[in-house]
């Protein structure tokens, strides 16, 4: 295996590690904190709703927007990191 294989193994190694740490995040938030959390939040009010309401409507959306810059961010370390960021 030569350098560059092993560079590639690794940076798509550290990629699909961001996209899985992304990926239970957006679910924790998106399933737990509007479905299997709901019960434990609906004491929880927040503009007129319970925060459970809230979470399934509004808090796995802005996550996964948050999620999105995030993963740019990130994205942008790595490449930056193993040399293949654009001049």
């Amino acid at each position: 295996m030569t350098e560059h294989d092993r560079n590639a193994a690794a940076y798509w190694s550290a990629n699909l590690r961001l996209i899985i740490g992304s990926l239970i995040v957006w679910a924790l938030v998106s399933y737990g904190g509007g479905i299997l959390f709901r019960p434990l939040l609906a004491g929880i009010s927040i503009g007129g709703t319970d925060l459970g309401f809230w979470f399934a409507q509004q808090g796995s959306i802005l996550t996964f927007i948050a999620l999105i810059f995030f993963y740019a961010w990130r994205m942008n370390k790595l490449d930056k990191e193993f040399d293949l960021h654009e001049e």
